[in-house]
């Protein structure tokens, strides 16, 4: 349990610094005008994503499960998950933050990662990291149960950003 409980540390530490990053962006946003959009969701989004990465060491815990091949599974998939989340952050760059927030003149993001994959910081960064992070503390339960739970937030979430976006893409500002 040593080893999973190093890597999940250092991956909740990562987590930190990415939340000081939406924190800042956050601001600046609002500094510039930006409308918060979904804020219900987002809270219940950050809270049961809390809850979700807890559950799943509370499970590996009293199953004291050692370091094994799911475990090296799920370190490669967290792993795969925070250097998308970093790429979706350098590409999005102040506009990025776990809120939804549109600024007048807010730009729209087109490059390839964008273009192709609709969600990326959803698809390649959070999902990833939630079936991850299961698979590194062996937390079948939490998992089966809940990721579903956590899905259907984030499918509200999608939803709520997708209008939000709608207005911005009749008057697009576009950025390659």
């Amino acid at each position: 349990m040593n080893l999973i409980l190093s890597v999940f540390t250092s991956l909740f530490f990562v987590r930190l610094v990415t939340l000081y990053i939406s924190i800042k962006n956050e601001k600046r946003l609002k500094h510039k005008g930006g409308i918060e959009f979904g804020k219900k969701n987002s809270i219940l989004l950050s809270i049961v994503h809390v809850i979700y990465y807890f559950s799943c060491l509370t499970e590996g815990f009293y199953a004291d499960i050692a370091f094994n091949f799911y475990s090296l599974l799920g370190t490669f998939l967290l792993v795969f998950s925070y250097i998308m989340l970093f790429v979706v952050i350098y590409q999005l760059r102040e506009i990025w933050t776990v809120k939804i927030y549109i600024v007048p003149g807010h730009r729209i993001v087109t490059t390839p990662l964008f273009k192709y994959i609709r969600h990326p910081n959803y698809l390649l960064n959070i999902l990833p990291e939630m079936i991850g992070i299961a698979l590194l503390c062996n937390a079948w339960y939490t998992l089966f149960i809940g990721l579903p739970i956590y899905c259907v937030i984030l499918c509200i979430r999608i939803i709520q950003e997708e209008k939000a976006m709608t207005s911005l893409r009749k008057a697009a500002i576009i950025v390659q």
